[in-house]
This record gives C-alpha cells, structure tokens and sequence, in this order.
C-alpha cells in the first residue's frame, strides 16, 4: 500500500504562479520521502486533477490526501472538487481519497501567521 498527496490549487496564466506550490511540494517530498506528491489545479495550468489522479495511480498508490491550496472554504473546494474527485473516483476505483482542510482550516496555521506578520525582520 502506497500514499499519494494532491496539492490543489486553481491556477493561473503566468507559470511562475505555481513555483510556491512547486516549493510546497518538495518540502512533502522531503519530509515523507515515501509520499507520492502531485500538483492539481483547477483551471488555466496542467496538470489537471484527473492527470494528477492518473499518475498516482501509475505510481501505485492506493490512498489519496488531497490538500486544497485555498485560504477558505468557497466554491472551489465545495462547488467544483467534489465532482473531480467523483470522477477520479470513477476512472480509478482503486484510489480512497481523502480531503483534508483548507489551509485556514489547519490547526495552528491562523495563529502563526499572526505570529510571523507580527515579527519585525
């Protein structure tokens, strides 16, 4: 049994959007070197979820986290992700995904960006 993370985000014109999610997913990477890390956005640069889902399942993983790059819950992560995932779900049965909080949603994370905006360099 093999774990995968999906990190997904809705993207955007400029590739240089995405260099922080890049960062993040080699931070994953780093500390879970088992961990199968894709990038999903919703629109506007690849890959897509479905590419994303696909190339776990490649990989042979069987449990899926993914990890919703938005600050809130919207209509992104409630309106549009469910149906991906549904249809993930149906290309590949053997992927259990699981949808972890927005980032808002993170225990602690309100608390140290407080913190941090709060520091002096």
């Amino acid at each position: 049994m093999s774990s995968g993370m999906i990190l997904f985000a809705h993207g955007a014109r400029s590739p240089a959007w995405g260099q922080t999610l890049e960062q993040l997913a080699e931070s994953l990477r780093r500390q879970a070197p088992a961990l199968h890390v894709q990038l999903a956005f919703l629109e506007l640069q690849p890959p897509d979820f479905a590419q994303a889902a696909a190339a776990l399942e490649i990989a042979g993983v069987d449990d899926v986290r993914v990890l919703p790059v938005f600050w809130a819950r919207a209509g992104h992560v409630d309106n549009d992700l469910p149906p991906l995932i549904a249809a993930a779900r149906a290309r590949h049965p053997q992927l259990r995904f699981e949808v972890l909080p927005v980032l808002s949603e993170l225990p602690g994370l309100i608390d140290f960006v407080a913190a941090r905006a709060l520091m002096r360099s």
